[in-house]
């Protein structure tokens, strides 16, 4: 018995190539200058409606429906965009020797998770005001460390 997945795929990748078009051209000076022209048009031709109601509902209800589609679509765009960067961001963490490792997929944390690991951040940050080398970085690992190593040296009597 075959399945829909293939003609929802095939669906999918139709739509994906739409609204990456749609958004690409929706940002470009074309675009812009076709929704300016529409607008002139629009207002020089007030009077001759003579500024009717039904003049500006045809306005009003034309940007309201270019607005509504195109809010789903930059949407779209928007998601598509970060988990692209969230990925290349977690390459980048998985590859370097001296990340934390704990930050790879950190998109997913829950707020409050993200909250303390900000909080630990500033008090690294706190750390790394203190070193005297401000070349060097360290991962959350390694600058913990280095934190107690200066510590136990800094209050070791001579």
């Amino acid at each position: 018995m075959p399945t829909s997945l293939p003609t929802d795929s095939v669906r999918s990748n139709l739509f994906a190539r739409f609204a990456e078009r749609v958004t690409a051209w929706s940002g470009s000076t074309m675009a812009f200058c076709l929704a300016l022209s529409t607008v002139l048009v629009w207002a020089l031709t007030g009077p001759l409606f003579h500024y009717s109601e039904t003049w500006q509902l045809v306005i009003n209800t034309g940007t309201t429906i270019v607005t509504f589609l195109m809010v789903f679509l930059i949407q779209r765009a928007q998601n598509k965009d970060s988990l692209v960067l969230h990925l290349k961001l977690n390459e980048l963490l998985a590859s370097h020797k001296g990340a934390s490792n704990r930050l790879i997929n950190a998109q997913d944390f829950s707020e409050e998770e993200i909250h303390l690991l900000h909080r630990y951040f500033d008090v690294l940050a706190e750390k790394a005001r203190h070193d005297s080398n401000l070349g060097r970085t360290h991962s959350v690992e390694e600058a913990e460390e280095n934190h107690v190593i200066k510590l136990h040296t800094r209050h070791k009597p001579n």
